[in-house]
């Protein structure tokens, strides 16, 4: 069973103004500055001061399809496999699975003002793509091949505690899942053909999480079962810095649902007309290098689950982050996974010891190079290092920084990352004496944090990496 795991403060949660008005006119805010360098790892707190804020629209991503994959059409191959024939806690599956039939897709529940929108542009995406045959049904046309229901986080955690939002074969209803969840057709290692599932999203979390959920839970419910840490450019991957889905993912959906693939096959079946299949939809693919890289060990795993993980506290996800930057190590890995112990590792140091944590910040975008595959990977530590910078009074540096996270940012889709950036650009205007620049830095800032952090955490989140920076604010 797929599960998400709650991504970590300034992942992506995973430039229009929306079609709707999702416009409050006034809210009352409280704010507070910080002095520790980026965003705690719990929620932030209201603070005893408060002021009125007139908000402006929220900001959504225009629909646009993904670069299409770096990779050698070998090892995508490869990847194809291990994400379609097995399961994350290892178990293989024995035949390939896919809809054999159009795939319908309906909404029920208390759905957010922008699941609907969200889940639309998604379709969109698939059907263009991924060449997928999908249509969206009324919520009140049920059941369908795909129904995906939006209950509170509260009742998702009764059932599986540390998800954010899952998928599940077999029944329609979070109800359905709950009296059968114990029972064999529930059971995604009992798959043999893919007729009638169900997404259980929240309705409670900032627009943002709730995306992400979508295109991972839908990506999974439709073709690859598995998730590999090993992929650098995929949302099939629980470290939850790629959120929504990417060429990678189109292009696996895209041979999942080929004429010369049908549900039954077995692995080596699959494997005989593989090559084919990603010569003919990836032809760019054949001339690319080969460059596989290792499995990741279990332990490997553990230990960033635990460091990710609201389930462990401060010292455990420490410890357990020093764990996975050791074990890479030893592993001798020179990939993302390197990084992200190091990024892990700063992440967890930035309010006790920023020195360290900017060291090992630094560290982690050396094992990240320059593709585009990594992007995202190297916005986390640059926006972190960018407001180090601006606190050593290097602005120059800082806004390399910030302008090479913020690209990352709006192709990766990762509206919390980027109102953050845009503070600290805001900042930068103000210092520098530019009142207006900053006003419309932080107004748009303000558009992007609705939808990347919701209403609630909207004064606070930005404000943290400003006060990060700016040293007058440290007491």
């Amino acid at each position: 069973m797929d599960l998400k795991l709650y991504s970590f403060s300034g992942a992506p949660q995973r430039k229009r103004r929306a079609g709707g008005a999702l416009t409050p006119k006034a809210l009352l805010l409280g704010c507070a500055l910080v002095a520790a360098c980026g965003p705690a790892d719990t929620p932030p707190s209201r603070a005893s001061a408060s002021l009125t804020m007139d908000l402006p629209p929220i900001r959504t991503f225009p629909t646009r399809a993904a670069s299409p994959p770096q990779r050698s059409n070998s090892d995508m191959a490869r990847d194809f496999l291990d994400l379609s024939f097995r399961l994350e806690g290892g178990t293989e599956m024995p035949v390939f699975t896919r809809f054999e039939t159009p795939v319908t897709v309906a909404i029920t529940g208390k759905a957010p003002a922008t699941l609907r929108p969200d889940l639309e542009a998604l379709l969109s995406r698939l059907r263009n793509e991924a060449g997928l045959r999908i249509n969206l049904r009324p919520a009140s046309d049920v059941p369908a091949s795909i129904t995906i229901e939006a209950v509170s986080r509260d009742r998702i955690q009764r059932l599986l505690p540390h998800a954010a939002c899952f998928v599940v074969p077999n029944v329609s209803s979070i109800e359905e899942y709950r009296r059968t969840r114990r029972q064999p057709q529930t059971d995604w290692k009992n798959l043999r053909s893919r007729e009638r599932l169900a997404i259980f999203v929240p309705n409670d979390v900032n627009p943002q999480e709730l995306r992400d959920c979508l295109h991972e839970e839908l990506a999974q419910a439709l073709g690859p079962l598995n998730d590999l840490y090993r992929l650098p450019d995929s949302v099939f991957n629980d470290d939850n810095v790629h959120a929504v889905l990417t060429g990678f993912d189109m292009l696996m959906l895209r041979a999942t649902y080929d004429p010369a693939l049908k549900t039954g096959m077995r692995r080596a079946d699959v494997a005989a007309r593989l090559p084919a299949i990603l010569a003919r939809l990836n032809p760019a693919g054949q001339h690319r290098r080969s460059a596989p890289l290792p499995a990741t060990p279990r332990a490997w795993i553990t230990a960033v689950e635990t460091a990710l993980g609201g389930f462990a506290n401060r010292a455990q996800r420490v410890r357990a982050a020093n764990t996975a930057a050791q074990i890479a190590r030893e592993q001798g890995w020179q990939d993302h996974r390197r990084a992200f112990g190091h990024f892990l590792i700063g992440r967890s140091l930035q309010a006790t010891a920023p020195e360290q944590a900017e060291a090992h910040f630094r560290t982690a975008l050396n094992y990240l190079g320059s593709g585009p595959d990594t992007a995202p990977h190297r916005a986390l530590n640059q926006s972190r290092l960018a407001a180090y910078a601006l606190r050593a009074g290097n602005t120059a540096r800082a806004e390399q920084l910030i302008d090479a996270a913020y690209a990352a940012a709006q192709t990766s889709q990762n509206a919390a990352q980027m109102a953050t950036l845009l503070s600290l650009k805001a900042h930068i205007a103000e210092s520098r004496g530019d009142k207006p620049t900053a006003a419309a830095l932080r107004s748009e800032s303000a558009g992007w944090a609705l939808y990347g952090n919701g209403v609630d955490a909207l004064p606070t989140l930005p404000l943290r990496e400003v006060a990060a920076a700016d040293p007058s604010a440290r007491r």
